[in-house]
């Protein structure tokens, strides 16, 4: 996940448990919105509520290959990204899924992007 979007899920308490769940969904072909170029929309609930006022997590995601977490937001403050935004986020598809494990690695190390086990219960701090 990006740095970014590891500051969103630890400031609304989204673990690597709901995380998983939601990439897992995607594996299984449950897309909420497939934004073209590598980039899907999923939904994930509140506590206490359905996906539909939960949160909205933008993913850059090569099934069986990698799935990044870059863009979170809540329903009640985001209706939609736009064309602009969806743009943007097809580059970075293009770049992103296109790293190799060493590159990737090293951007862990330099800590813009973080990782995300399945057995983590949490997202480190």
């Amino acid at each position: 996940m990006s740095a970014w979007f590891a500051r969103f899920a630890r400031k609304h308490s989204i673990g690597a448990q709901e995380l998983n769940d939601a990439v897992h969904r995607a594996l299984s072909g449950l897309i909420d919105a497939d934004l073209g170029g590598g980039v899907i929309k999923q939904r994930l609930p509140r506590p206490g509520e359905g996906r539909a006022r939960g949160y909205r997590l933008i993913m850059l995601f090569s099934a069986g290959q990698r799935s990044v977490f870059v863009y979170g937001y809540t329903k009640s403050n985001l209706d939609n990204i736009g064309p602009h935004e969806q743009s943007q986020f097809r580059k970075m598809a293009r770049h992103v899924l296109e790293l190799t494990e060493t590159q990737l690695d090293r951007l862990v190390a330099n800590h813009q992007f973080e990782e995300v086990h399945q057995d983590d219960q949490q997202i480190p701090r």
